[in-house]
């Protein structure tokens, strides 16, 4: 007997490989001979860590990095065989499983490397290593007062092997504002850090400190290699700037779920914030505040719909919101897909949500959750 054909998903992001292809090649173009640390922490910014690092280390980047080792595990499982560092883990984590699955792991302080050392004299292995230390972010990072006491301690891990020392990396406070003098400043006591490490005889194999910002506008702190984040999915790190020619890899769309005319004087949604002024025709998106859709964007939002943009009209519901077809609505049917944000000429951008918002491009494509589907285009997955 014949199978029964699966209907599209309702609400689905669809994360377009070949777009994160595109955007590694853009930021490795400003890194020069610098290598690429591809992040995908939190589930590769909600697009799929697997998928992304798949994607990306194909189109040339070399290393991944990711904030728990649970997250580097699962790239493990899943068959990534390319370094993969992680940063932010408490003194009690699993780091034996990090040892024995060849993680490298990110240290903040002496409670963490001592962690660490016991780990691996309790498998009989050399860690791999790295200290991330604070210069200026004052968040993750080995603070000025303890670092003296952690080289003390890495001399003797290292000495006794066990433990491999592979990198000094810190952070940027201020590297979406270019000019900022903040970065200057981190950059000297970063380099401060790398010769009070030498100090103590301790050469790390390379030095890392560029986020996506730095990697496209400050080819000076490119060292190593640079991180990229949100430039590898297609969203800028300082759009009032530049969009760099990068392609927004996450398409958040939904399929109508019903037409239906609304007459004069007739208020739409909770609270009947719009009244439609004269009869018009609106069409049902399943999707709300529990997929991702933020209730504040109520009434302030379009879609792409039809060919052209459609207004949000009414409050955004839990599970749907509405929009407004006009006296337009010609060829909109139940099941069309209406387009929330993407990437292509016309539609609506992440960065307008993030704008009306008040916050950053990261949080608008975190936030697809729930029933949304992802999906895939432009590769294997």
């Amino acid at each position: 007997m014949g199978g029964v054909n699966k209907p599209d998903p309702q609400v689905e992001t669809v994360v377009d490989l070949a777009a994160i292809a595109h955007n590694v090649r853009i930021v490795a173009e400003h890194a020069g001979d610098a290598a690429v640390m591809v992040v995908v922490k939190a589930d590769g910014y909600n697009h799929g860590a697997i998928e992304v690092a798949a994607a990306a280390l194909a189109a040339g980047a070399r290393e991944i990095g990711v904030t728990t080792i649970e997250e580097a595990l699962k790239l493990r499982a899943a068959g990534i065989t390319a370094p993969i560092l992680c940063w932010l883990n408490t003194f009690d984590s699993d780091y034996a499983s990090a040892i024995a699955a060849d993680i490298e792991i990110a240290v903040s302080d002496t409670a963490q490397l001592e962690a660490v050392a016991a780990a691996a004299r309790a498998l009989d292995r050399t860690a791999i290593l790295s200290l991330k230390v604070d210069t200026g972010l004052n968040r993750n990072g080995i603070a000025p007062a303890e670092y003296p006491r952690v080289l003390t301690l890495l001399r003797e891990l290292v000495d006794d092997r066990t433990v491999r020392f592979r990198a000094i990396f810190s952070h940027l406070a201020h590297a979406d504002t270019p000019d900022h003098p903040g970065i200057d400043m981190q950059r000297d006591r970063f380099l401060e850090a790398i010769a009070t490490a030498k100090e103590h005889g301790l050469q790390p194999e390379l030095v890392h400190l560029a986020n996506s910002a730095a990697a496209l506008t400050r080819p000076d702190l490119a060292f190593d290699m640079v991180r990229p984040g949100i430039a590898v999915y297609g969203l800028s790190p300082i759009p009032e700037i530049s969009d760099f020619g990068l392609r927004p890899a996450m398409t958040l769309r939904a399929r109508v779920a019903l037409v239906k005319q609304v007459a004069a004087g007739e208020g739409v949604s909770y609270g009947h914030q719009w009244i439609a002024p004269h009869d018009t025709t609106v069409a049902l998106i399943p999707a709300g505040y529990a997929d991702g859709v933020p209730r504040p964007l109520s009434g302030r939002f379009d879609v792409w719909l039809g060919g052209e943009r459609r207004p949000n009209i009414g409050r955004i519901c839990m599970d749907q919101f509405v929009v407004d077809l006009g006296d337009n609505a010609a060829g909109v049917r139940e099941g069309d897909p209406a387009i929330l944000f993407g990437g292509d000429a016309g539609v609506p951008h992440a960065q307008e949500w993030a704008d009306l918002l008040g916050t950053i491009n990261y949080e608008i494509v975190c936030a697809p959750r729930g029933r949304v589907v992802r999906t895939y285009i432009g590769g294997v997955r």
